[in-house]
């Protein structure tokens, strides 16, 4: 009998659990303050600083303007996922622009880190690399939407809030819906003063729950957020759109928000002490905005979940997408009919 066979193997040494869970919290935590500062650069309290666009040319008629209203000459560029590229989106639906202003699908890559096109446009196979194109040596970070002149080859705009301007009010001659102003003169006080309150708090304010990086920078994100949905709810109680019975970029600016908010923020971002759906005013107010002549062709959830959940990889490690939840529910009546009528047509 081989009495090696019967002596109890050693077994090797191993870390204890603690050290293990330290060690690993520490590079974690490293990789991932590394990684959230190229993603969403913060200020010293962990608060998220949303950078400033850099390309602000505007189309129009007045003398010298270099960048004239045309069909045909300009075209979008956006990222289905992305709230802010969503609005150009539904200007350019509910004016009836699609004959005019052609888009063209940029797509979020997590091995580029940043958006590439699905097929190469103007020689570029990324969106860093088309905007070096519009200006050669620019430093910036490369976002949509994009307002491109395809006549001189440049960028003419890459801020939504602009952007949703020139749309609503340039094209006109061309639109198949021109009588439909949102941002009429007598409502730009009031258009304007919601969507600052709504930028701050509600726009920008998911992205600074999300991207906070101290708990002070998110409890205080939170709060603002939850405040300001608070408190448009209570104007929509009667009110059937923010500025009264008219349609306008005020709604537009909240919209994408709000269709996103479920989805992604409710859970990826912690946005999470109530859903949009479970608001008395604000769920049937989104749906309201879902239902209007065009504005479901432009949205898309799984694009969203996919943008969201699969490429923001500091938020979510395992890249797993979630199956809910189900949005079925837009397509059930509002009832905000009966608080005013839509101007929209």
């Amino acid at each position: 009998m081989d009495d090696k066979k019967n002596v109890p193997k050693k077994k090797g040494k191993t870390l204890p659990p603690k050290l293990i869970i330290w060690l690993g919290k520490f590079v974690w935590t490293t990789m991932w303050q590394i990684m959230m500062s190229k993603l969403a650069p913060s200020n010293q309290s962990g608060a998220y600083i949303r950078p400033n666009s850099q390309f602000r040319k505007f189309i129009g008629t007045e003398g010298g303007n270099a960048y004239p209203p045309a069909a045909g000459r300009y075209k979008l560029y956006v990222g289905l996922g992305c709230p802010w590229a969503h609005r150009t989106l539904v200007v350019r639906s509910l004016k009836k622009l699609e004959a005019v202003i052609s888009v063209c699908i940029v797509s979020p890559s997590p091995i580029e880190g940043g958006w590439i096109f699905n097929e190469e446009e103007e020689g570029c196979r990324t969106l860093a690399e088309f905007y070096q194109l519009a200006e050669p040596g620019y430093s910036g970070r490369s976002t949509v939407p994009i307002l491109w002149d395809n006549q001189t080859k440049t960028i003419v705009n890459n801020e939504s809030s602009e952007i949703i301007v020139i749309l609503n009010s340039e094209f006109n001659e061309f639109a198949n819906n021109p009588t439909l102003d949102l941002y009429p003169e007598v409502l730009k006080e009031k258009i304007d003063w919601w969507n600052e309150k709504i930028y701050h708090a509600v726009n920008n304010g998911v992205y600074r729950c999300g991207f906070a990086q101290s708990q002070e920078a998110y409890n205080q994100a939170c709060n603002e957020l939850f405040a300001t949905l608070d408190e448009i709810d209570i104007a929509l109680q009667t009110s059937r759109y923010l500025c009264g019975d008219n349609l306008t970029l005020a709604d537009v600016r909240l919209f994408t928000t709000l269709f996103r908010f479920d989805s992604a923020y409710y859970g990826l971002f912690k946005c999470n002490r109530q859903r949009i759906r479970d608001y008395q005013n604000l769920g049937a107010y989104l749906r309201d905005l879902y239902q209007l002549p065009g504005v479901a062709d432009t949205c898309d959830v799984e694009s969203v979940k996919r943008d969201y959940y699969g490429n923001l990889f500091p938020l979510n490690p395992g890249g797993i997408i979630p199956d809910g939840p189900d949005m079925a529910y837009l397509y059930q009546p509002h009832g905000r009919d009966r608080i005013g009528t839509v101007k929209a047509s």
